[in-house]
């Protein structure tokens, strides 16, 4: 099966069962999105929304952020790991977006990307899910299932974003992502994956990919 003709299936196969993902990160704006974002770096979503609330409690603009202590902000998200240099990295942006934005998140992915603690990946969330800016964000999740379903080499996240925008219509990107994540956590997880049983691997996974992946798990490594 042609790439462009697995892409519009497995396209199909995702607005049966995600029609209208939904943003997982708990927000009210842009600040508040970006800020949330950056914390879920190696956590969860789920612990990601618990901790917020008090943290955005405290502070939930860029002015009020930045005048809260940074030992201040690294206690109330301690529980979302990497605490010490995401406290640091939210003070930082919210100086940074008083200074140069005037308290105000830039509408602009370069913009975005210079800020501390920013990288592309978080700055595309912002602009997809903030600012409805066509962008493919590639978390573990979208990276894992373009690999698997053929749709990328998997040799990195650049390589899979740049294969992604070129599959798919930039109108579609947006929701794509969300779908994709969605996807990934209910029915293609990276571990304890049967293929035979997801409804896109039982198909679009080669034989070649489901033998890596199983050779990966034999010598102990991770799965895409």
């Amino acid at each position: 099966m042609r790439r462009a003709e697995r892409a519009q299936r497995i396209q199909a196969i995702l607005d049966q069962h995600f029609p209208a993902p939904a943003i997982p990160l708990a927000h009210a704006d842009p600040f508040t999105l970006l800020v949330a974002v950056l914390l879920s770096a190696q956590c969860t979503d789920t612990r990601v929304n618990r901790v917020t609330p008090a943290l955005f409690a405290r502070a939930r603009t860029p002015a009020s952020m930045a005048k809260l202590p940074v030992a201040t902000i690294r206690s109330l998200v301690r529980s979302c790991g990497l605490a010490p240099q995401k406290a640091k990295a939210i003070a930082a942006l919210s100086r940074q977006l008083v200074a140069e934005h005037g308290g105000a998140v830039p509408r602009d992915l370069a913009a975005l990307e210079r800020l501390p603690g920013v990288g592309h990946k978080t700055a595309s969330v912002v602009m997809a899910q903030a600012f409805a800016v066509p962008a493919f964000p590639v978390d573990t999740h979208v990276h894992r299932l373009a690999w698997r379903w053929g749709l990328s080499s998997g040799r990195s996240v650049v390589q899979t974003e740049r294969d992604l925008v070129r599959t798919f219509p930039r109108e579609h990107w947006n929701t794509l992502h969300l779908q994709m994540v969605h996807f990934g956590r209910a029915h293609c997880p990276a571990v304890k994956h049967r293929a035979e049983a997801c409804p896109i691997c039982s198909w679009a996974m080669s034989r070649a990919r489901r033998r890596q992946e199983a050779r990966r798990r034999g010598l102990g490594g991770a799965p895409r």
